[in-house]
């Protein structure tokens, strides 16, 4: 349940930084000046040109990463039924700079001298559609893997009757046992299509979030095994197949 704090922190700030974005590309405005410092800090050269329509790519990317946001504090508040876990302070704390970080990522990846008075000319590519399909497709079977979860805690009226564990089935659960950790890696690669395929930097947050969610994914898989003596044998701890 302290996950909801993460994504109270990623609404408030991504949405901030896609309204400065949004007024810098379409109203003509300069970006804050302290958003350019950090640009600066984090390396971003200011006299950099757009290429490929690297302005709207970004905009775009934030926008899903703040909808994202938004969906996943909704299901803490209203579809989720938490167990009693805590988590460590360390992890608490990085989790907080984590989604401060990843939309600076984002934002950082177009020129901080957007501030000419031209309107942003929009020009949908290919490589927007894909990435936008393919996060709408992911992000409806993670909802639909976090509610079966959450079921399994509920009665048929939506009364939380326990916390205990239990063996989820459906949807991507056939395959895997953590089909929603998966879909959080296909969301990210998404917005990886979406800024154009080849934006490394994006990459590099693509396989954090592997790495990350693989461990996770992992560690549930020995769980499922050691206490449910029939649990599948055909699933898989993250990826369907592997």
């Amino acid at each position: 349940r302290w996950f909801t704090h993460f994504y109270v922190v990623s609404v408030l700030w991504n949405g901030f930084l896609l309204i400065c974005l949004f007024r810098a590309e379409f109203l003509g405005e300069s970006l804050p000046s302290w958003i350019q410092n950090m640009q600066h800090a984090l390396g971003r050269d200011s006299q950099s040109k757009d290429t490929g329509n690297e302005h709207f790519s970004a905009l775009l990317v934030l926008l899903l990463l703040w909808l994202h946001s938004c969906r996943r504090l909704a299901e803490c508040l209203w579809t989720s039924v938490f167990s009693n876990g805590v988590i460590h302070i360390v992890q608490y704390c990085f989790g907080l700079g984590y989604y401060i970080a990843v939309g600076s990522t984002v934002l950082c990846q177009v020129p901080t001298n957007v501030r000419n008075g031209k309107k942003l000319s929009v020009q949908i590519c290919w490589y927007h559609i894909i990435g936008v399909m393919m996060y709408i497709w992911a992000s409806l079977h993670q909802h639909r893997c976090l509610a079966i979860l959450a079921n399994l805690r509920k009665s048929r009226s939506g009364k939380v009757v326990s916390l205990s564990y239990s063996v989820p089935f459906g949807d991507w659960f056939e395959s895997v046992s953590c089909p929603h950790y998966f879909a959080e890696l296909l969301i990210y690669v998404s917005m990886a299509i979406t800024l154009g395929i080849l934006n490394a930097t994006w990459w590099c947050v693509v396989m954090y979030v592997l790495f990350n969610q693989a461990l996770a994914a992992a560690l549930c898989h020995e769980f499922y095994q050691k206490n449910f003596s029939s649990y599948p044998k055909h699933r898989k701890a993250f990826i369907p197949l592997v």
